[in-house]
C-alpha cells in the first residue's frame, strides 16, 4: 500500500529543485497534493506532469512568500480546495545576499528572514488548528527545512543561516505545543544540491561567499543532484505513519539513520538527541565549569 495514501499534502516552494522532488515522491506514493510557488506557469507544468491515480488530487496555488499576508491566504485557499490538511511541508527558501553582514542590503536581509523563517512560522501557526486530530489514531505532520548554518556559524550567509537555525527552534517548541492534538512537527538538514542557491553562491564568487563555500558549491554543480532524492525520501518517512511520535528533531538526509530511527523511538523520547543544544564545559571534559 503507498505510505501516504488519502493523506492531503501542502509543499510550499513546490516548483524549486527540492520541492518539486518532494511533490512528485508525495505523489507516487499516494498524497493529494495542494502545490505552492510564485510561478504559475511552472505549477502548472508541474501539475501537468503528475500522473494521476484513481481518485488522487492536485491543485496548486499561485503567492509569493514575501509578501506577509501570503500565509493567511494560502491556508484559507487551501481550506477551500480540501477537506483537511493532513501534512505541511515548508519547504520555499532564499538564500538572501551573500557577504560579511555590513555589506549585506538590508532589505534583502530582512526579506530572508521573512521567507525563510516567518512565513513558514506564520503557515504553522495558521494550519495548527486546522491540522488538530480526532482521537481516532492518526497523526498530522509537519515538516519544516533546515539548511545551512542552522547548526554552526555561516560567515557571509548570516541572513540564512539565522532564519534557519530560528525555524529549527521554532519546530522543536512547537512541536511540544501540538503534541497533545496529534501532530509531529519535524526539521529536515537536506543536504548540497544542485540548486539556485547553488548558482547564486557561484555567481558571488569566492571572495564575496568565501573560498570553502565557492569550492563546496563546484562541487555540487559537477557532481549533480546528490542528496536532493534522498532528502524527498526523508520527507515521505516524516510525513508516514512510520515516524509517528517522532517529534521535534532536526534530522540529517545525508548523515542520520533515519530509515531505523523507528525502532529507537523510545531512546529518543525525552532526549535531546538530534535537538539545538547549548554546549557547557563539562560535555567537553572541562572542570571548571561545575557549580
Amino acid at each position: 500500500m503507498s505510505k501516504l495514501a488519502d493523506r492531503h499534502a501542502l509543499v510550499t516552494g513546490a516548483t524549486g529543485v527540492l520541492g518539486r522532488t518532494i511533490a512528485e515522491a508525495f505523489w507516487n506514493e499516494g498524497a493529494n497534493l495542494v502545490l505552492v510557488g510564485r510561478s504559475p506557469d511552472e505549477l502548472a507544468r508541474l501539475r501537468a506532469a503528475l500522473s494521476a491515480s484513481v481518485g488522487q488530487t492536485s491543485t496548486v496555488i499561485v503567492e509569493d512568500l514575501t509578501d506577509p499576508a501570503a500565509p493567511g491566504r494560502i491556508v484559507a485557499r487551501a481550506q477551500e480546495l480540501v477537506p483537511r490538511l493532513d501534512v505541511l511541508v515548508n519547504t520555499a527558501a532564499e538564500q538572501g545576499p551573500i557577504g560579511c553582514v555590513w555589506e549585506n542590503d538590508w532589505a534583502a536581509w530582512e526579506r530572508t528572514v521573512r521567507v525563510n523563517l516567518l512565513a513558514p512560522a506564520a503557515l504553522c501557526r495558521l494550519a495548527a488548528t486546522w491540522m488538530r486530530r480526532p482521537a481516532d489514531g492518526l497523526r498530522a505532520k509537519i515538516v519544516n527545512m533546515s539548511g545551512g548554518g542552522a547548526t554552526a556559524p555561516r560567515p557571509r550567509f548570516s541572513a540564512y543561516a539565522t532564519a534557519k537555525a530560528g525555524l529549527v527552534r521554532f519546530s522543536e517548541t512547537l512541536a511540544e505545543e501540538v503534541g497533545p492534538w496529534g501532530i509531529d512537527v519535524n526539521c529536515v538538514a537536506p543536504g548540497a544540491m544542485d540548486s539556485s542557491m547553488t548558482s547564486a553562491v557561484l555567481r558571488a564568487g569566492a571572495e564575496v561567499a568565501g573560498p570553502l563555500e565557492h569550492k563546496q558549491a563546484l562541487a555540487v554543480r559537477e557532481h549533480g543532484p546528490g542528496a536532493t532524492q534522498r532528502a524527498a525520501s526523508l520527507c515521505v518517512w516524516l510525513a508516514s505513519a512510520a515516524s509517528d511520535g517522532l517529534t521535534g528533531k532536526l534530522l540529517a538526509a545525508v548523515w542520520d539513520p533515519w530509515e531505523t530511527l523507528a525502532d529507537h523511538r523510545k531512546d529518543l523520547e525525552g532526549t535531546d538527541v538530534y535537538t539545538l543544544r547549548r554546549i557547557v564545559p563539562g560535555d567537553r571534559g572541562l572542570k571548571w565549569g561545575e557549580r
